[in-house]
């Protein structure tokens, strides 16, 4: 093995002589050599191994709003990054060139666990981010990131699909301290279709989070013109989220641009973001946000008990902030669900990328 890869061990040999790797539905049956639909997975001297321990596709520096997570630590930067490939196909992906990428030449930068850790330390980041294409694929790094970061008192953030097996799920929540879900729609013939997924499994992930993993939860559903936006799938979404994880949980609603195998589709108009969320509201959602598009009223947060806006945003940058540094309105005391410490942050709406080329050094922790 070479530096970068690494044993991992959701897999299993199975009857035919193939090895098949448990870490998501997609079940991979690979002979000797063959790699993955993710593409970082791969069997190796009879074996599973994660071929990318330790190299990315860049870092940067973005507002935590940016995830988006507009209940976690607001305000302030995370430090993110992701690696290559996805264990997903969808269409429309805003991130192809990262997630689609079968070169590895893709991953132009590397650094060990501690030295992330130490970088974000260095930035003032009050957390790590695992974003870009999904961490599901790279969660032996993942993992061992989200401990050193623990170590220095750093959050972590995954940002995913979702879709992912019941025993890594497990194991990998029991290290990261809050997450987004792009649940991408809400018909089983969309993610076959566009997403070459299933929803059932995405469904499962949302409601451990909610009610076994201990994880802060936002949800992200991008709204594509003609394929998952009418009013019957929106309706059907924010019941489900309602009945099965609370109205607490916010729901961003995105706008799609043309991008990747969906470049000929509009748009979606910003009209088709209030509708979502208004219908969000009426089914009893209490912070449901438009995203992607310029909209200060639906990407703010508002009281649930005085309705009374306690956090104005304007895209990225914080205006009024009306909250007690635990999270509390400080018109009626109501207590916002989410993760709140203290004064919020002021990174605004920055980016800044930064290179951690130091050598990385693989290996479980």
């Amino acid at each position: 093995m070479d530096r970068f890869t690494v044993a991992t061990r959701y897999w299993h040999r199975t009857g035919d002589g193939r090895v098949q790797c448990d870490v998501c539905p997609r079940a991979c049956r690979l002979q000797e050599g063959q790699r993955g639909f993710c593409f970082v997975r791969m069997r190796q001297d009879d074996a599973i191994v994660l071929t990318t321990y330790g190299r990315s596709s860049g870092y940067c520096v973005d507002p935590i709003e940016k995830k988006p997570l507009n209940h976690f630590l607001p305000g302030t930067p995370v430090l993110s990054f992701g690696t290559a490939g996805c264990n997903l196909g969808c269409r429309f992906c805003q991130n192809w060139d990262i997630s689609k990428s079968r070169e590895i030449d893709t991953l132009a930068d590397a650094a060990s666990p501690e030295a992330i850790a130490r970088a974000a330390a260095d930035l003032d980041c009050r957390s790590v981010a695992f974003t870009y294409n999904d961490p599901v694929i790279f969660l032996e790094y993942a993992i061992d990131v989200a401990d050193a970061c623990r170590e220095r008192g750093i959050k972590t953030v995954a940002v995913t699909a979702g879709y992912m097996c019941a025993d890594p799920r497990a194991e990998f929540y029991q290290h990261i301290d809050a997450a987004n879900v792009d649940l991408k729609g809400f018909t089983s013939d969309f993610y076959h279709r566009v997403c070459l997924g299933q929803l059932n499994p995405v469904l499962e992930t949302l409601e451990y989070l909610k009610h076994q993993a201990g994880v802060w939860l936002e949800i992200t559903n991008l709204l594509i013109p003609g394929a998952n936006d009418s009013d019957t799938e929106i309706s059907a979404l924010t019941q489900w989220v309602a009945g099965h994880l609370g109205p607490d949980v916010p729901v961003h609603f995105t706008a799609f641009h043309p991008d990747f195998k969906m470049a000929d589709r509009p748009p979606t108009p910003s009209a088709t973001l209030a509708r979502a969320r208004r219908i969000a509201l009426d089914t009893g959602l209490r912070y449901p946000y438009t995203g992607n598009m310029h909209d200060t009223p639906g990407q703010s947060t508002y009281c649930h008990g005085c309705g009374e806006p306690v956090i104005e945003r304007d895209w990225y940058r914080l205006g009024i902030y009306r909250l007690t540094g635990d999270g509390r309105c400080v018109r009626c005391d109501t207590r916002l669900p989410g993760v709140f410490d203290g004064p919020p942050g002021n990174w605004g709406q920055r980016r800044l990328p930064v290179r951690l080329a130091a050598p990385a050094r693989p290996g479980r922790r």
